[in-house]
């Protein structure tokens, strides 16, 4: 689910993220009906994927329910000298009783990676050159980033009344890392880069939990759905300070060298704690619902408080800390003049701290939080099998900046982005469905370290965006079950650096595929084949916080998946 607007009002905030909205990630549950599907599949250029999902219900109204999914994917990818070895496992168990309703996930994952792709830096002043050919790989054949992450999370639902719900929730994470590698700085407009090598290794454990009360209540003509809620999020990180080995290897992105493998034989592999962060939170909301449901609007504010603290990874000593706390208020209106018609506008507040990426010197450093602002007015039309949206939006947010040349991270001011955004849903034609949109943006630094930089272009903030995805299913006199998708995505110039001298170029890539859906032995079957970036565009995808991110190489996935 992708909530916007006002849903940080009792979602809150998430503890790196901005305000303009959420991205919620909703667990599996198990089906009425028993499912059994196996999915196996191939990606360019040699990995096998394989995946299996399980759903039972057990009882005499099916209250027990588990569900499993696993996946395990091997092999070598587009990029030379690559290769990737990931698997995950998740438990999915739940109850679902007449007022009473609780749910157990379970997860784990690992993924290690040989020869991984880094983000890059660029020295300040050089002209970013030109994308390298996506399918070279600048790191060495034995650098290599391996990771596990183990997870729980739990959540009980009870009805008090018909019209009233308490609920409350856990979760909590484990991910260790270590990464053996470098990453590139660019030193010059012919692509040549230097590329120091350290071990690093990392340990994140992240613990959140959440309690409330929602209901529904009717106040004479005014039905009001509240919500009450209480939110607690806490972090410890260990990142040591980066290990080097060995001298700096300077290269070209265009030719890359390979040297001597090196190893980290005799380096300390320990994770002391080198930052803490605390969130919590006590939010309310309420919204009235008036005129049979013509006017809809939500008043309510979230209290926040964000403690960082930055930790001596020799002695245990804290050595930096940082509190902030604020009221954030949050305000939204849905006006249906016309059943199909609804036309709304927000305003919404929330505390954020910029984090620095962990290829920073001070990666562990702690800054205040700062209140970031949004305001969106919109309107959205169904005409039925098609839906229409436009936004109009401005956000204010603080920004960081990573220096190329210190590696220094620093919260260099704000920005303030402003834009409209059209998008469409739905199946126009049967047989035709499309879901995509386009976004115009205004980003721009409205406060700066250096005065020269305010009312420059903020990085890493195009001007144009486009994502447009389409499915076309063919005639059953041809072929039943048979369509075919693509997709086609623009993002225009972007700025790397403040003083908007450094700027990477638009780009735009095509991706096409097939889907068909038969029936094997009276099993249903589904065959895919999807090419991404099928005309091999070579692009700088994105940048931003003083990184630099290459694009995706032409990839080849197939699939097969069969129910039983």
């Amino acid at each position: 689910e992708v909530l916007r607007g006002p849903s940080t009002l009792l979602s809150g905030v998430p503890p790196f993220g901005n305000i303009g909205g959420v991205i919620n990630l909703i667990p599996k549950r198990a089906l009425d009906e028993p499912l059994n599907r196996v999915t196996l599949g191939y990606a360019s250029d040699a990995q096998v994927y394989k995946a299996v999902d399980i759903s039972r219900r057990f009882g005499e109204a099916k209250e027990w329910g588990l569900r499993f999914n696993g996946a395990f994917n091997n092999g070598a990818t587009p990029i030379d000298n690559q290769s990737v070895h990931f698997g995950t496992a998740a438990l999915a168990l739940d109850y679902r009783g007449e007022r009473l309703r609780a749910a157990l996930d379970l997860g784990y994952q690992e993924l290690d990676v040989r020869s991984p792709l880094r983000n890059r830096n660029v020295a300040a002043g050089v002209r970013i050159p030109r994308a390298p050919d996506l399918t070279l790989n600048q790191q060495q054949p034995w650098e290599y980033r391996d990771s596990a992450n183990q997870q729980l999370a739990t959540r009980v639902e009870y009805d008090l009344t018909p019209d009233l719900t308490l609920y409350s929730a856990y979760g909590r994470s484990n991910f260790r890392q270590e990464y053996f590698g470098g990453v590139l700085t660019i030193f010059n407009t012919r692509g040549d880069y230097r590329d120091p090598i350290s071990y690093l290794p990392m340990h994140i454990v992240n613990r959140t939990a959440e309690a409330g009360l929602r209901g529904i209540v009717e106040t004479g003509p005014i039905r009001h759905s509240f919500g009450l809620a209480a939110v607690g999020f806490w972090q410890d990180l260990a990142q040591p300070t980066a290990q080097n080995v060995g001298p700096v290897i300077v290269s070209t992105l265009y030719d890359p060298v390979s040297v001597a493998p090196r190893s980290t034989f005799g380096l300390s592999n320990a994770t002391p704690r080198t930052s803490s962060r605390i969130n919590r939170s006590l939010a309310i909301a309420d919204t009235m619902s008036l005129f049979d449901e013509r006017v809809l609007v939500t008043v309510g504010g979230r209290w926040q408080s964000l403690d960082v603290n930055s930790y001596n990874p020799a002695t245990g000593f804290r050595t930096g800390t940082s509190e902030s706390g604020a009221f954030s208020p949050g305000v939204g209106i849905v006006v249906k003049p016309w059943e199909r018609l609804s036309l709304y506008a927000n305003y919404v507040e929330g505390l954020t701290s910029p984090a620095p990426p962990v290829n920073a010197v001070n990666a562990s450093a702690a800054f205040p939080a700062a209140v970031s602002r949004q305001t969106e007015v919109g309107a959205k039309l169904d005409l039925g099998t098609v839906g229409l949206g436009f936004a109009a939006f401005e956000i204010e947010q603080p920004f960081g900046f990573l220096d190329a040349r210190t590696l220094v991270f620093s919260v260099d001011g704000r920005q303030r982005n402003s834009g409209v955004e059209l998008t469409v849903f739905g199946e126009p034609v049967p047989g035709i469905r499309v879901l995509g949109g386009v976004s115009l943006l205004n980003g721009v630094q409205v406060q700066a370290q250096d005065p020269r930089n305010v009312g420059r272009v903020a990085i890493g903030v195009p001007e144009v965006q486009l994502n447009l995805y389409g499915e076309y299913d063919l005639p059953p006199s041809l072929l039943p079950g048979l369509s075919l998708t693509g997709r086609v995505i623009y993002t225009a110039a972007q700025y790397y650096d403040l003083a908007n001298s450094q700027k990477i170029p638009d780009w735009a890539t095509l991706d096409l595929g097939l889907r068909y859906a038969t029936l094997f032995q009276d099993r249903p079957l589904t065959l895919r084949a999807n090419v991404v970036n099928v005309t091999g565009n070579n692009y700088w995808a994105t940048t931003g916080r003083g990184i630099l991110a290459q694009g995706t190489p032409r990839t080849v996935l197939l699939s097969a998946s069969v129910d039983f």
